[in-house]
């Protein structure tokens, strides 16, 4: 399982005391308001970096960490990854699972049969759609009870029921 969720990159620096835009990769942005810490990635380490506090501007966060009170200690981390810990991450609701948690899961249609892996998932507006890599193409198959009919995150392993039409 993964145990690193990536909740935002840094988009830019905002003003000169240290804050920066963050483009939120999570579902709910508003999970920044109770966030404390975040973990930085460098591309070489993960420094854990404390929230000082959140506002909000159109679609980014703009967030202050504690100890970073000028733009030049964090301007050269602009387009890095922000992430969480598996612990420091939203409660899941019952019959709720991380995405990360089924992405290269094997994917078996119901009769039994192999039929590719999880690659991508996808977020559209109605539901989420699952890219199933298969016989060298992928295949986009809609995450709805028609479709799919078992999902287990501890054993990777997806059942899905073909629809007509989603193979053409």
């Amino acid at each position: 399982m993964v145990d690193l969720f990536r909740v935002g990159v840094i988009a830019n620096t905002h003003g000169v005391r240290g804050e920066v835009k963050v483009f939120p990769t999570t579902d709910d942005p508003k999970r920044f308001d109770s966030l404390k810490e975040v973990l930085l990635d460098t591309g070489t380490e993960k420094i854990p970096l404390k929230v000082s506090h959140v506002r909000y501007f159109k679609n980014l966060v703009i967030v202050k960490f504690k100890g970073i009170d000028n733009i030049n200690d964090i301007e050269k981390y602009k387009g890095n990854d922000l992430y969480v810990t598996r612990e420091n991450a939203v409660p899941l609701e019952e019959g709720e699972y991380y995405i990360a948690d089924i992405i290269g899961a094997k994917v078996y249609t119901d009769d039994g049969k192999e039929f590719g892996i999880l690659s991508d998932v996808l977020e559209t507006g109605a539901n989420l759609v699952f890219a199933v890599k298969h016989e060298g193409k992928e295949v986009l198959i809609p995450s709805i009870p028609d479709c799919v009919k078992d999902l287990d995150t501890e054993a990777k392993k997806v059942v899905i029921h073909l629809l007509p039409g989603l193979l053409d």
